[in-house]
């Protein structure tokens, strides 16, 4: 092999490793790889670049948009309103929920179905009382089987579409190309999350973190003859307490939230505290701070209109990631004071100020009424809580799915290209008033195209420099030129892939590789990137493996072990009935 070629099997494992055992996005990763590869020559600057002018990405970015009109006119709320019921069993409660969510996800994006149904689900668990644990894991897990119905489902179809034409000069896929393989396999999931997930999901009530208010906060007095009158919450000392943190005032009768450190105290000041409550003695030690008179109740259960708790998680995308609530001054950044944190399915009891957020941890927030206002466009948070809601244009429903069926109807009778389509849906949704012009913007999600582009140049350089050939020969070797092994051992690279990084980039770089061995077999290249298309979103033993899964990790209290007992028995028979289809359907015999 010649130098560029062992520069980017190197690249290609550094990359692989920097995701796996590092907290780095992938694509600031990926745009690092595309650096090197221009800067070295292994590609030209076009080369490079190619990825973000590829109609699949530019179809994605389209579609994101489309799924926001969908989500800001109520469209997805007609799930809630006329689907769901009243079932009597867990079994019924997850098939009415779990079979029109794959129909929707087969035509839209994932991300905004699931965020949108997650307050919907948890709200409706309530009233049928059954645990929305029970149901939260399978909303996400229908919302993927069902993105692999369609070439528009998810993200990964388009982009594995694009990148198939562009490497083989063929036509790319047809919008129903996958769905021979994705129907049956999303039939048979379909049956594994009625009758057998949710006999693998933990029994958590609603809000089970969170239940006991009393257990995290605590409240004092200003002494009205201490010394501690006319100063502010600074110069008090009590802006920066290592085990506590301020979170309201009452003051005759009114509430100051998310207090200013430049708040002066008067006298009677009732002061609510988060954290830990063993600090009391600590708090009671500051001389002009007396205990409260109302220790029989908890302020934060009393509804005040001049305050909102919401319930929030953190998106991979949060400026905060890795930060303490401390360092990361989130009471200035965000106008909220963070009074718990849970992580698995339970309440984080460590120092409250001390504790490193990571992706996926659901925080307890007071926060000023307008906040969810101020908030909704902000992609550090992946708002849960019913009072999270923004407004929507319901009188728009109707319209929003007028414009989607018009996209499918024109793509699936060759009236337009897919691209064509998108962009046109997702003008006439912006342009007639199904979301503003700022809920579209919010919906690009850009980290996830950045990736999609920039993965794009570490994948023509396999191809260019004969990297994939090589990686070809050992994959053919390992599986004896035996074509059914040829598919299993695909599926698991693939598969593996993405559990370690993204799906999106597991399957771009394993194409052109894919590529190199049926060219080198002689087999029918469609069965073994349908395998990529399946492999790639098939994502389910990990909270971090897919968005999806990562919104409901909070919300439903789980833990990570959760999703292994009811994700690693999805990824295997779900890999083994796809392979299965794929024998079945397809001729894959060398020169079929």
């Amino acid at each position: 092999m010649a130098w560029e070629a062992w520069l980017t099997i190197g690249l290609l494992i550094a990359v692989l490793t920097t995701l796996i055992i590092t907290e780095l996005s992938p694509h600031l990763v990926m745009m690092a790889a595309l650096s090197v590869l221009s800067v070295s020559g292994v590609l030209s600057a076009d080369e490079a670049l190619r990825g973000f002018s590829n109609p699949g990405l530019m179809t994605v970015a389209a579609l994101f948009i489309v799924a926001a009109g969908m989500q800001g006119s109520g469209a997805i709320h007609t799930i809630e309103n006329r689907l769901l019921g009243q079932p009597r069993s867990t079994t019924l409660a997850t098939l009415r929920l779990c079979a029109p969510v794959m129909v929707l996800s087969a035509f839209l994006n994932n991300t905004p179905v699931v965020a949108t149904l997650i307050p919907t689900v948890r709200s409706w668990a309530t009233k049928i009382d059954i645990p929305s644990s029970k149901l939260l894991i399978p909303l996400s897990y229908a919302s993927i089987l069902g993105g692999t119905l369609t070439l528009i489902g998810t993200s990964t179809n388009l982009v594995v579409s694009s990148q198939y034409a562009e490497l083989t000069g063929n036509e790319p896929l047809g919008l129903f190309s996958i769905t021979v393989v994705g129907l049956p396999v999303a039939l048979f999931g379909l049956l594994l999350l009625i009758w057998v997930v949710p006999r693998l999901l933990p029994h958590k009530h609603r809000q089970q973190a969170f239940a006991k208010l009393r257990e995290f906060t605590l409240d004092v007095v200003v002494d009205s003859n201490g010394p501690l009158v006319g100063k502010t919450i600074s110069e008090a000392g009590l802006r920066n307490l290592k085990r506590l943190f301020l979170a309201e005032i009452e003051r005759d009768g009114s509430l100051l939230t998310a207090v200013s450190p430049l708040e002066t105290l008067k006298g009677g000041d009732r002061l609510t505290f988060a954290g830990d409550t063993d600090a009391l003695s600590d708090l009671l030690a500051i001389r002009g701070i007396l205990p409260s008179n109302h220790q029989d109740e908890t302020p934060l259960e009393l509804d005040r209109p001049e305050r909102c708790l919401v319930e929030v998680v953190l998106s991979p995308h949060s400026a905060v990631l890795g930060l303490t609530i401390k360092d990361s001054q989130f009471r200035d950044r965000y106008g909220a004071v963070v009074l718990a944190v849970a992580r698995n399915g339970e309440r984080v009891a460590q120092n409250l100020g001390a504790t490193r957020l990571r992706a996926g941890d659901t925080l307890l927030l007071e926060a000023r009424p307008n906040f969810v206002r101020q908030q909704r466009l902000n992609r550090d948070f992946l708002l849960v809580s019913d009072l999270g809601r923004e407004s929507v244009r319901h009188n728009k429903a109707t319209l929003a799915w007028l414009i989607l069926a018009t996209v499918i109807i024109s793509v699936t009778f060759g009236l337009t290209s897919i691209l064509n389509a998108a962009l046109l849906g997702a003008a006439a949704m912006i342009a007639l008033g199904c979301c503003s012009v700022a809920q579209a913007h919010r919906s690009l999600d850009l980290p996830v195209l950045i990736t999609i582009g920039a993965s794009f140049a570490l994948g023509t350089a396999l191809h260019k420099t004969g990297a994939a050939q090589q990686l070809a020969m050992l994959i053919i070797h390992i599986s004896s030129n035996n074509p059914v092994l040829l598919l299993i051992t695909l599926y698991l690279a693939v598969s593996l892939l993405t559990e370690s990084i993204t799906n999106n980039g597991a399957a771009i770089l394993m194409l052109p590789v894919v590529l190199q061995i049926t060219g080198q077999t002689g087999h029918d290249p469609i069965p073994f990137v349908l395998t990529i298309m399946m492999a790639a979103s098939a994502s389910f033993a990990t909270p971090l493996g897919y968005q999806t899964n990562l919104m409901v990790y909070g919300p439903g209290n789980y833990s990570f072990r959760d999703f292994l007992k009811a994700g690693l028995p999805m990824n295997l028979l779900i890999g083994a009935a796809t392979i299965i289809s794929i024998v079945c359907l397809f001729d894959i015999s060398p020169g079929a």
